[in-house]
């Protein structure tokens, strides 16, 4: 009533036919009227076929973990539940304690993700609305999942929400967001009008006033409908005279509260005190019994201050609430919470209230809250212990230990801010020694992970230093400092720090340690070229700790499995990946799960699958977005530059490697920095720009100059196209070089990728220096290589190298017939640029010519390009601008078979 419009667009929000996901959050201050239209919308919704899920959090509730999230899968169907994936159906049974405790601590990122494949899957069958009512008051633990679930909403999903509009409720509710921003609508309750409120006050109490008294109380409650009501009942007990009004709605709060019986208030004060005040709970808190106790409650339910709902309790109006609780003095709330503290069953409750009915720390009051914090930990609610913990500090009990152990929540519950405070603090004001070393440690973590590698290190550093003699301690953080060191392209470095990580983790009683730091070693060693130590490998998998938190990039499971990758076995891999990212799927782990698929991805090209490639990278990008930061932005769209180039869409690879460089150079991400290059050089070459392609990749090839045993496909994959560009631009004696260490390494590693390629590359030198029979021979070579590399693309372009290479030697019949399978193979993977240039060449087989005739403008480009002359010197001498003179060399050389300026000049000296 007074809020038609409102009503209005809540109606038109609620489609019956929705497709796609949508918001509407109703904002204002207390007593506007946010939740009568909530309950509307609910209705609403209910009558036009929603399943609805919904919460209405009290202000007692926020600190409660999970409690809004409880009651959003309240009555969720026993036969959904028993459709998630193990990880999610035990995190939510332990969310809503349906589960003894115990077993391994709750992923509140398997929280989020069990939230999200609920809503999911009730989508099948209806439209599904979250109603959400007073945002404000959702406790941290729900909001973040129901942030996670917001961000990613697809299908016919709406979002009801209230929340109130003073400066700190609108920075509290911020976290919800929809996949768009231009998803979620808002709508901002504004004052009523006089007869609006003299419409609700008729409605409501059954009595009316004259207008002079109507303005007075609109006047009074600035257009307030819940202050007018307030105010139209005062008036009622007072005979209608105004000069009995209160100023302020506060004043007239504490004059109703103020006017009942003491046992009343008294019981009032415990529901206010309560965060899921029952009956039964007040009444032995109370000391009475249930039956009184509702005879004590039915004058403030009748005069509706309270709801009776069953067993359960809730005040009318959180306004009520803050005035009963906020009336009574520090001494009986401190009072009453003990009372609290002796009859409530849960933990966390009882810790709260222990704290709340102390001004000073005790023993049992710590143990309480340490003991609290500690299951909310294991539940899945970081967020929560981190607060119980705060409350001991607050309390006094202050200790170093605490205030690690706080930040080290506050980094799981995703607020690295207040975790960077907390070890600020314990680095600036305590002596050297294992405690700095500990929260050096915990820096460092943060900074490794919220994009800083460069200053990861820095922390590492500083905190070894201060380790003293803790082995446990100094393992953790040498195998740390080694990841971080291969990851700003320190390698070596890296290899030392690893080396002395080992021997430290030796002579630790953890298993699991040695086996991070063998399984790190294993893959900085295979990074700088001394192949797969399958032993130290071995031995990782064999201590691997199945069950802790361990970053994903330090579980020897993916170790094993990216090396598997990088030496070939590439479908053993690719299970292992899918399996990995099915896990971090179930269990929300959104920033491994973009590290994971970057390599899933790539393993996908390699074996040719290019629409599953695809698949990954669109699916990468989108979660990276959600996740924002640099390395994980700059990873996904890496992976999806690739795919894009591969598949011949130049503009889109281009523009996401524009922005995937620059996500790199912020971040510091060094090693993985490389990728964007590697994709552009192959991108240039796909499309015949060598000299772009050598301008790209002059970082990388001056790398393995510098480390010619380096060459392992995850960082030496850029090579065959480096080599390919410097043959194009007849810079033979580099693209040697190059040909000669990828050989060499291929060898000695037994490594197929690395002689396939090798062979290939070499094929193409000897073939510009005029060796077309060497350069045969090293291409059959190449083709022994690729049967036991199940890598499709290299091979189709091995056969189109072959088809050139007969073609050039007159062997017409040969060559069809490599390249037609080049043709077929690249036709079939999907890569239309170099499926283009294999018809091309097959074209001019089957034309029986391998030097077909050039036009009278492209001979004249050809004798002057090979007498010497700089294509701005042939462009001045015939009159023609640069650009035609580099087209006219791309058609001469693609006609001839050619890729340098000294083939060509060969050519034109001997035409035979």
């Amino acid at each position: 009533m007074g809020r038609q419009s409102e009503t209005h667009a809540v109606e038109e929000f609620l489609v019956a036919d929705r497709t796609a996901p949508a918001g509407l959050l109703v904002e204002g201050a207390p007593g506007l009227g946010k939740t009568t239209l909530w309950l509307a919308g609910v209705d609403t919704a209910r009558e036009r076929g929603y399943r609805v899920l919904a919460a209405r959090p009290a202000e007692a509730e926020s600190a409660l973990a999970y409690s809004a999230l409880a009651d959003l899968l309240n009555g969720v169907d026993a036969s959904v539940r028993s459709e998630l994936p193990e990880a999610q159906r035990v995190a939510l049974d332990h969310v809503q304690l349906r589960s003894a405790a115990g077993g391994a601590p709750t992923d509140p990122r398997a929280v989020a993700a069990a939230l999200l494949a609920v809503v999911t899957r009730l989508t099948a069958e209806a439209p599904v609305l979250l109603a959400m009512d007073d945002l404000q008051w959702f406790d941290t633990s729900s909001a973040r999942a129901v942030e996670f679930l917001t961000r990613r909403l697809v299908g016919r999903v709406a979002v009801l929400a209230t929340t109130r509009d003073d400066s700190h409720s609108v920075r509290a509710t911020s976290w919800l967001q929809l996949p768009s921003p231009a998803d979620l609508r808002r709508i901002t309750l504004s004052a009523m009008s006089i007869g609006q409120l003299q419409a609700i006050i008729a409605d409501r109490l059954g009595t009316s006033f004259p207008r002079p008294v109507m303005v007075d109380v609109h006047e009074v409650s600035g257009g307030n409908p819940f202050f007018a009501l307030e105010l139209a009942r005062s008036l009622q007990s007072h005979g209608g005279r105004t000069t009995s009004l209160p100023a302020s709605l506060k004043e007239l709060v504490r004059a109703r509260i103020g006017g009942l019986d003491s046992d009343v208030r008294a019981a009032l004060l415990v529901v206010a005190c309560l965060a899921a005040p029952t009956v039964d709970v007040v009444a032995r808190a109370a000391g009475a019994a249930e039956d009184d106790l509702l005879l004590v409650l039915r004058e403030v339910e009748e005069a509706g201050i309270v709801e009776v709902n069953g067993s359960r309790l809730r005040f009318a109006h959180p306004l009520l609430a803050r005035g009963v609780y906020t009336e009574a003095t520090a001494a009986r709330r401190r009072a009453v919470h003990a009372q609290l503290a002796e009859v409530v069953d849960d933990p966390e409750a009882r810790a709260r209230h222990l704290a709340l009915s102390a001004t000073s720390a005790t023993p049992a009051i710590l143990h309480s809250l340490d003991v609290a914090a500690e299951l909310a930990s294991m539940r899945g609610a970081p967020a929560t212990a981190a607060e119980l913990l705060d409350l001991a500090r607050e309390l006094g009990d202050d200790a170093p230990g605490r205030r690690l152990r706080c930040a080290s929540l506050h980094v799981q519950a995703g607020d690295p801010g207040r975790a960077r405070n907390l070890l600020g603090q314990v680095i600036a004001h305590f002596p050297p020694g294992d405690l700095r070393a500990n929260a050096f440690m915990l820096l460092a973590v943060i900074e490794l992970f919220d994009d800083s590698f460069a200053e990861g290190v820095g922390v590492l550093v500083r905190g070894l230093a201060e380790v003293g003699q803790n082995d446990e301690l100094s393992a953790q953080m040498l195998t740390t400092l080694a990841f971080a060191l291969l990851n700003v392209g320190r390698a070596a470095d890296a290899l030392d720090q690893v080396e002395a990580a080992v021997e430290t983790a030796r002579r630790c009683t953890i298993p699991a340690l040695l086996g991070q730091a063998l399984g790190m070693r294993a893959m900085i060693r295979f990074v700088q070229g001394a192949g797969f130590d399958q032993s130290d490998m071995r031995r990782a998998l064999e201590l691997e700790a199945k069950a802790t938190k361990i970053p994903i990039a330090f579980r020897a499971t993916m170790q094993n499995a990216l090396l598997s990758a990088w030496t070939g076995q590439l479908g053993a891999a690719r299970d292992v990946l899918m399996s990995i990212r099915r896990s971090c799927v179930d269990r929300g782990a959104e920033g491994e799960l973009v590290f994971v698929s970057f390599h899933a991805c790539f393993v996908a090209i390699w074996l040719g699958d290019l629409a599953e490639a695809q698949r990954v990278a669109a699916d990468t990008v989108e979660r990276a977005r959600q996740l924002g930061g640099n390395v994980s932005l700059f990873v996904a769209l890496t992976t999806r530059a690739a795919t894009r180039t591969y598949i011949g869409d130049e503009s889109g690879a281009r523009a996401d490697l524009v922005e995937a460089s620059a996500a790199t150079a912020r971040s510091g991400f060094s090693a993985m920095g490389e990728w964007p290059l590697t994709v552009l050089g192959l991108l240039e070459v796909s499309t015949g720009n060598h000299q772009a392609a050598v301008d790209v990749l002059a970082p990388l090839i001056a790398k393995v100059v510098g480390a010619p045993e380096a060459t392992e496909i995850i960082g030496g994959s850029f090579l065959p196209d480096a080599v390919e560009a410097l043959v194009g631009l007849g810079r033979l004696d580099e693209a040697q070089r190059l040909v000669d260490v990828v050989e060499r390494n291929g060898r000695r590693l037994d490594r197929a990728w690395m002689l396939a390629v090798g062979g290939r590359t070499r094929g193409m030198v000897l073939a510009a220096r005029g060796d077309l029979a060497g350069a045969q021979r090293a291409v059959d070579g190449a083709l022994i290589a690729h049967a036991r590399l199940p890598m499709p693309f290299e091979r189709a372009r091995t056969q189109l190298t072959l088809g050139v290479i007969h073609l050039r030697r007159g062997q017409a019949s040969a060559a069809t017939s490599s390249l037609a399978e080049a043709v077929t193979l690249f036709e079939q993977l999907g890569t239309p640029l170099w499926a283009a240039r294999a018809r091309a060449e097959l074209a001019r087989a089957g034309n029986g010519t391998s030097t077909p005739e050039l036009t009278a403008s492209e001979q004249k480009v050809a004798r002057l390009t090979a007498s010497g002359m700089t294509n701005g010197e042939v462009a001045t001498a015939l009159f023609i601008s640069p650009k035609t003179v580099e087209f006219h060399l791309a058609r001469i050389y693609r006609k001839l078979g050619i890729r340098s300026r000294a083939e060509l000049g060969r050519l034109v000296r001997d035409p035979n």
